[in-house]
């Protein structure tokens, strides 16, 4: 018999109280029900005795926890917390699940290499959502349990050890970013739309965009695709204090298409020009001193989601990108065929 076995013993249910369910125990009403009336794990309340005499349950088999056991609902509320921090909730444990769950609209932050360490772990469960995933208020984020009914203390334990050195080395282990609301400058390129021939249709879905994040178009400025002009309505909307600039079309390879000339001939320091992710490769990020300037490809204006849509709320959430962001944009960036 294992030690875990051992800790099952036969009780009278007025003597249950307290106690742990090993097993589901089944109800059947001819004719009306049949099903689960306790699941495995239930802890038996003095309000349960009358329902658990009604089937024919005078005496029970129960579980007594020995010291150096948990039971699998206070394992997975041990380990959400060792792993909680700000903007975050907890979910009351639920058949040996919680969930932790995001208290704010932003963005998801998770360390990998923290979930992969505990998923090493034998019999315990740490499953989440991706890193920098947008998530509104109420989303679950994170799901923590074990696999047995009863599980090894010990376990449980390096998990929190593990959570807790990996914060001592400076690591966040899982946290929501705020939004926050940039007043955002475009400029839009091309002699079509700046001479009325064709609508804007860059403006709109970069509203929508923006606005889903929380922030607004301050100025939107209409240029030829001409490098001087785009460079001097930079530096104007710079001049009116905007927290990012946009600069959308001209960004394809074709002799005429002057943006990312004119973005470098701005003074900005140039992160990347393309990506490799589809759609999206032509976009362009750089920075003129903190703030942000991006170089739109077409496919923004009618593809739903880009490589715009993967950089965006990282902006929004107050981080500077950098070059190996642009590089992990690869994998499981292919979004067309």
């Amino acid at each position: 018999m294992s030690e875990r076995e051992s800790m099952l013993r036969e009780v009278k249910v007025e003597d249950a109280i307290g106690m742990i369910l090993p097993h589901d125990l089944t109800q059947i009403l001819p004719g009306e029900f049949k099903g689960r009336l306790f699941r495995k794990g239930h802890q038996v309340t003095e309000a349960d005795i009358p329902a658990l005499l009604s089937i024919g349950k005078e005496h029970i088999y129960v579980i007594e926890l020995q010291p150096g056991y948990l039971h699998e609902d206070e394992a997975a509320l041990r380990m959400a917390n060792a792993i909680a921090g700000e903007h975050l909730t907890l979910t009351e444990p639920h058949e040996g699940k919680v969930n932790v769950k995001s208290a704010i609209h932003g963005l998801v932050k998770i360390d990998k290499a923290f979930v992969d360490s505990v998923n090493a772990i034998d019999e315990v469960v740490l499953s989440t959502i991706r890193s920098n995933t947008v998530v509104q208020a109420g989303a679950s984020l994170v799901g923590t349990r074990v696999i047995p009914l009863i599980v090894d203390e010990a376990k449980v334990a390096e998990v929190e050890r593990l959570a807790a050195a990996r914060r001592e080395e400076g690591f966040t282990l899982l946290e929501v970013k705020p939004f926050r609301k940039l007043r955002v400058g475009v400029i839009t390129t091309g002699s079509e739309v700046f001479k009325g021939r064709i609508k804007d249709k860059f403006g709109p879905v970069v509203k929508e965009k923006l606005a889903q994040l929380g922030s607004e178009i301050i100025d939107q400025r209409f240029v030829l695709d001409d490098s001087e002009a785009i460079v001097g309505e930079i530096h104007a909307l710079l001049a009116l204090g905007v927290d990012l600039v946009l600069v959308t079309g001209g960004m394809s390879v074709d002799p005429d298409d002057r943006t990312p000339g004119a973005i470098k001939q701005a003074g900005a320091r140039v992160v990347s020009y393309g990506t490799p992710m589809l759609p999206g490769s032509m976009l362009m990020i750089a920075y003129l001193g903190d703030v942000p300037i991006m170089g739109l490809p077409g496919c923004v204006m009618h593809d739903p989601y880009t490589s715009f849509d993967v950089l965006l709320p990282r902006i929004c959430a107050g981080e500077t990108i950098v070059r190996s962001d642009i590089t992990e944009m690869g994998y499981g960036g292919f979004f067309q065929c």
